[in-house]
């Protein structure tokens, strides 16, 4: 069992564990419970999105100092630069913290769309780089046209010889400054993990080597090779293997040069895309290099091919967004309600006579120690099936089958207590039946997008408790009506929490390194929204919560799909007195999530 629930695996120093509470590893040293708390007391209720602005601070300081150090190693000629591609996440609360952090290091921003290209155009450092890739019509080219007439460092990556032309075109037609323009290269090389597909010969995007020279004697004839500063090429998000990436460097390196000794003089830039791993796994490491690792082979393998082909050794760009944002976001949930709570001693009622079998379930109780546990443990589930084909059978009734599944329950229950669960793999497949189901409030498709989708991991840990052994094999249920809104347990991978009475005490659980893609990818499934949101900030050993964004209510997610919500209110009213249309009003005006504590006032 993982007592520390691995976050000496994926913590990344940015948390602790201390007196059983959950803490950030940062300043004052917080609990994330006492966060909670303080957000909880200002009466937002149901999940919760904590960000850490520090933490994104921390990974752009790590990127930065981490390839300068290795240009120095090197002696490298070239320099590091960033872009945050704004697909990730999108939202002001971590964009505009992001570029705050980013500004000493000239940290700039990707845009892929045209609503992404007016964000960037608007927030980013004036001095730091824009990269747009993706699909472009004529209107995002002549918006990157006036991005660079306002001054703005961008540069176009085409993915088609038809965006080439359309940016001569709309050259020809404005007075405007042309931007920068980057070819993205289809490479025959592949990346690892579960995004691989995005790489190779077959990816989505990217220019063939007939098109790159085409593409080449395109901008040489119409007299715009000076604008020609980037070869861009992208292997697959969430790389877990560096040797891939290697091989591809060594392509596009080839590419690079081939295209410097054609004339390309001003080309002085590879983009090597994103790709930078964060570890997901509670049980196991999953990424198999360091950052050091990865900027040692980039540097000098590019190095290695300038040297070997007489040119330049080029500027180094990433796109590395998931490293950047993954650790700054916990999501908090509360649990609701323990569904497996009916098995408790509190609901058994033996009779004064009782069949044999019950009887002898009630006498394994009794005398269960740590030496016999395993025989009683499978002496009970043989009494259990027993007494169930005697109940089909008709032979016993419903209180004896409650009884009898109280006692095997607590049985099983009590004696993975007294057991190493670790050794014995027998047990782990016990206790897929009689696991715990916890009910979060919470959406798995609103918060946790990816593990519904590609089943995603994401580190799970109570909030408290954490001094004490979890003894209880957890399924983790959502409050939507699908049966798709649920993390089940896992034998291979399996994940232990608390008996608690939430009749006495709130528990709760946090999902960690969920800053990356979920917020934008989340689904309004149910039409449940956006959690309650807040930045985390320390200000002289102080906690202060900004920027607190109450999740949506029901009247105003009903009005982001269109519904006319006066017309609602309206047929609402109809047949209802003032006093509970008033009451109704209120809920239309909160939120979708549940309530633990409800109160009803009719006077």
């Amino acid at each position: 069992m993982l007592d520390n629930y691995g976050i000496d695996i994926w913590g990344d120093n940015n948390f602790l564990i201390e007196n059983g509470l959950a803490k950030v590893n940062y300043d004052c040293k917080p609990s994330l419970m006492s966060i909670v708390q303080e957000v909880r007391e200002q009466d937002f209720k149901g999940p919760l999105l904590l960000r850490f602005p520090h933490i994104t601070k921390k990974q752009i300081s790590t990127l930065y100092k981490t390839f300068s150090n290795t240009i120095q190693e090197y002696n490298y000629k070239g320099s590091f630069n960033a872009v945050f591609p704004l697909k990730v996440n999108q939202l002001p609360t971590f964009i505009q913290p992001l570029i705050k952090s980013g500004e000493k290091f000239n940290y700039g921003l990707e845009a892929g769309s045209k609503a992404e290209l007016i964000i960037a155009m608007t927030y980013n450092n004036m001095n730091a780089p824009i990269t747009v890739n993706g699909f472009k019509d004529k209107e995002m080219v002549h918006l990157a046209f006036i991005a660079r007439s306002k001054g703005h460092n961008i540069t176009l990556i085409i993915e088609g010889l038809n965006e080439l032309e359309t940016i001569i075109e709309v050259q020809k037609q404005t007075s405007l400054p042309c931007p920068n323009i980057g070819l993205r290269v289809r490479l025959h090389s592949g990346g690892s993990g579960i995004w691989a597909k995005s790489g190779g010969i077959n990816s989505k995007f990217g220019l063939t080597s007939t098109e790159i020279l085409e593409a080449y004697e395109l901008v040489e004839k119409n007299n715009m090779i000076e604008f020609l500063t980037m070869i861009h090429f992208h292997i697959g998000s969430d790389m877990n293997s560096i040797k891939p990436l290697k091989k591809a460097l060594r392509e596009a390196g080839h590419i690079y040069a081939e295209l410097k000794n054609l004339g390309a003089s001003n080309l002085n830039n590879i983009n090597i895309g994103g790709g930078l791993a964060v570890e997901y796994s509670a049980y196991e490491r999953s990424r198999f290099y360091s950052l050091r690792e990865f900027a040692s082979d980039v540097i000098f393998t590019l190095k290695d091919i300038a040297k070997q082909k007489g040119v330049e050794e080029p500027n180094i760009f990433t796109e590395s967004g998931r490293f950047i944002s993954a650790a700054s976001t916990v999501l908090v949930t509360p649990v609701l309600e323990l569904f497996s709570s009916e098995y408790e001693l509190e609901h058994l009622k033996l009779k004064e006579i009782n069949p044999p079998l019950i009887h002898e379930l009630n006498e394994l109780f009794k005398d269960i120690t740590k030496r016999t546990a395993h025989e009683y443990m499978h002496d009970s589930i043989d009494h259990m099936e027993s007494l169930l084909t005697l109940f089909d059978l008709g032979y016993i009734d419903l209180q004896d089958r409650s009884n009898a599944e109280i006692l095997t329950h607590q049985i099983i229950k009590k004696a993975i207590s007294l057991l190493e669960i670790d050794d014995f793999q027998e047990l782990r497949k016990l206790d897929e039946n009689i696991q715990e189901k916890y009910l979060l409030n919470f959406s798995i498709f609103q918060s946790l997008p990816d593990y519904w989708g590609i089943k995603q991991e994401f580190p799970i840990m109570p909030l408290t408790h954490l001094d004490k052994k979890p003894t209880r094999s957890a399924s983790l249920w959502d409050i939507t009506c699908d049966s798709d809104g649920e993390l089940p347990f896992n034998s291979e991978k399996p994940l232990y929490l608390h008996d608690v009475n939430l009749n006495k005490e709130d528990y709760f659980l946090g999902f960690f390194n969920v800053g990356a893609y979920q917020d934008t990818l989340g689904m309004k499934h149910n039409l449940f929204s956006h959690p309650t949101e807040v930045n985390v900030v320390f200000k002289d050993g102080d906690v202060v919560l900004e920027k607190i964004i109450e999740s949506q209510t029901i009247i105003d997610i009903l009005e982001d799909i269109d519904y006319d919500t006066q017309d609602i209110k309206e047929k609402l009213k109809e047949n209802l007195d003032d006093n509970t249309f008033d009451i109704l009003e209120k809920y239309l005006n909160e939120n979708s999530y549940l309530k633990t504590i409800w109160s009803y006032n009719d006077e």
